[in-house]
């Protein structure tokens, strides 16, 4: 089983920064796409980063130029790195990762799709 955990949301005034980090745990064998989703009260989930494996990335519009998405494949640890932050860019923020998981055999089992649990950022006005 592969577990992704996540942290670094809180609260800041607008204008300022926070780095989410996205941790992966387990069984891994690789980790592929990783999407970074936000949903805000009412609405409806978003995907507002995707960093492939070989780190290319894919911003929305409304985050493009102030958010920034890498991955430390040492860690299994994907980041987003938020700057410039705006009231609305007030949800939770979830991971998603496709992982290929571990064989006993130490080869490459069936890769599925994990979210993480959420972490709340709130931007202040």
């Amino acid at each position: 089983q592969v577990q992704l955990v996540e942290s670094g949301g809180g609260l800041v005034q607008a204008g300022g920064s926070l780095r989410l980090s996205c941790a992966a745990s387990g069984s891994i064998f690789s980790i592929n796409d990783v999407g970074w989703y936000r949903q805000a009260p009412g609405k409806l989930r978003e995907r507002v980063a995707l960093i492939t494996s070989s780190g290319t990335t894919n911003y929305a519009d409304s985050v493009k130029g102030r958010f920034t998405s890498s991955r430390d494949g040492a860690k299994n640890t994907v980041y987003l790195q938020m700057n410039s932050l705006k009231p609305e860019d007030t949800a939770v923020y979830y991971c998603n990762a496709d992982v290929s998981e571990l064989t006993v055999w130490g080869g490459r089992g069936k890769t599925r799709g994990y979210w993480g649990q959420g972490t709340q950022v709130t931007v202040s006005p």
